[in-house]
């Protein structure tokens, strides 16, 4: 079993890394692997709207959103981590995300998924609700842990002072590796659920 990791902090060993390696270690106890795919700092622009990937099955822009795509696929998992910007996920991610899930026509239906917020005070629940809707118009049952997923830090390293907050990121991986297993050993036997013939209804006629 993998869960494939994203980290949208422009800062590779920054706060919101420490928050995510919080998480890796349960993964590893859990005999889970993981993949940590830098994001922020790298030069991602956003979707224009062409319809390319509906037929092609990929983005016509050939950066780190096509790399990622096949590892997401291949996933159990999915694991998003933002700082927060003006109570909002960093730009970058949101475009890489926004692209990431638009193009790729592969099933995400239960994969897990979970976010997480690093701040240095306000904005966790903004962030966290944003990246939640990623998953959830995906069919990806959304991880929780035992609050709102965030940790506070703003210097470099300050994260590791936020002792509730990285019991969070501990808990978090906890159950969302149970998530995974239990997704994974129902599946076996039973398969996923029937999906309905997707009705589409517009109110602008």
């Amino acid at each position: 079993m993998k869960v494939l990791i994203l980290n949208g902090s422009p800062k590779a060993n920054g706060n919101t890394a420490i928050a995510l390696g919080e998480m890796i270690k349960v993964f590893d106890e859990e005999g889970i692997e993981t993949e940590l795919v830098q994001v922020g700092n790298k030069d991602i622009r956003g979707c224009i709207g062409c319809g390319s990937c509906g037929k092609t099955g990929k983005c016509v822009f050939g950066d780190l959103v096509n790399e990622v795509a096949p590892k997401f696929e291949q996933a159990d998992g999915l694991v998003v981590g933002s700082p927060v910007y003006y109570g909002s996920a960093n730009a970058t991610l949101v475009a890489f995300l926004t692209r990431l899930f638009y193009s790729t026509r592969f099933d995400k239906t239960l994969k897990v998924g979970a976010s997480v917020a690093v701040a240095r005070r306000g904005g966790l629940t903004a962030t966290y609700d944003e990246l939640n809707k990623f998953f959830g118009i995906s069919g990806m049952p959304i991880a929780s842990g035992q609050y709102w997923n965030g940790v506070h830090g703003r210097a470099p390293g300050e994260a590791n002072e936020d002792g509730e907050g990285l019991q969070q990121m501990r808990t978090l991986a906890r159950n969302m590796s149970w998530l995974i297993k239990a997704i994974a050993a129902y599946k076996e036997q039973n398969g996923i659920p029937p999906k309905e013939e997707r009705v589409w209804t517009h109110f602008v006629r």
